[in-house]
């Protein structure tokens, strides 16, 4: 992407579906010293008790997206947007402008040589704008149903509407100026990492 005159720092925006290893990623990044600028991470403190999306939430989904303790139910809210399009748009509707003024104000503040702003759901969102470049985390659809089962998903038919409720491989690849493959071993994503810091470095520099 075209670069904004006068913006500092250099931006990248990191992206991936679900599972693909975008935190290994980052964290591989953060050892260089790159600010991360993490929406997944700022998506869960919008949401935290006493914040105005929690109760917009709670009024749209109902208390049974409420556990007993005042916090969001993940689960339940995954399994409600994941088989329910409209639900999901709403819960989008409710948290996305916060995530991405919340997003802005951080990264406007971290500093940094470049930075990373990790944002998995980047096709289509006005973030794509506030990046310099984009950088795609990619594995193939089987390997992220095998780490959903791990991590998220309770069935095969679960991981793969999770998968099917995001933007497709492709158009995440359509968007990328620079792709990391994490097919293969941590060491192969570390070389890969390596290479695009003195890239970005040098970019940042132009």
């Amino acid at each position: 992407m075209t670069r904004t005159t006068g913006q500092a720092p250099y931006r990248v925006g990191l992206t991936g579906g679900i599972a693909s290893g975008k935190s290994t990623v980052a964290d591989l990044f953060a050892e260089f010293g790159v600010p991360i600028v993490d929406t997944d991470i700022i998506a869960r403190a919008v949401v935290e008790p006493g914040q105005p999306a929690l109760n917009e939430i709670r009024e749209r989904f109902g208390e049974d997206m409420i556990d007993a303790s005042g916090h969001l139910d993940r689960a339940a809210m995954r399994k409600a947007i994941f088989s329910d399009e409209t639900a999901r748009l709403d819960l989008e509707t409710i948290v996305h402008p916060r995530i991405g003024a919340e997003t802005r104000r951080q990264a406007d503040n971290a500093g940094g040589e470049y930075q990373l702003i990790v944002v998995p759901l980047l096709v289509g969102s006005p973030l794509r704008e506030f990046v310099d470049r984009v950088l795609v985390v990619d594995c193939r659809e089987d390997t992220q149903v095998r780490r959903l089962l791990e991590r998220d998903a309770e069935t095969v038919e679960q991981a793969e509407r999770i998968l099917a409720a995001q933007a497709s491989r492709e158009d995440r690849l359509a968007i990328a100026d620079d792709v990391i493959n994490n097919d293969h071993s941590l060491e192969h994503v570390r070389d890969q990492v390596v290479d695009l810091d003195r890239k970005y470095r040098r970019e940042a520099g132009r």
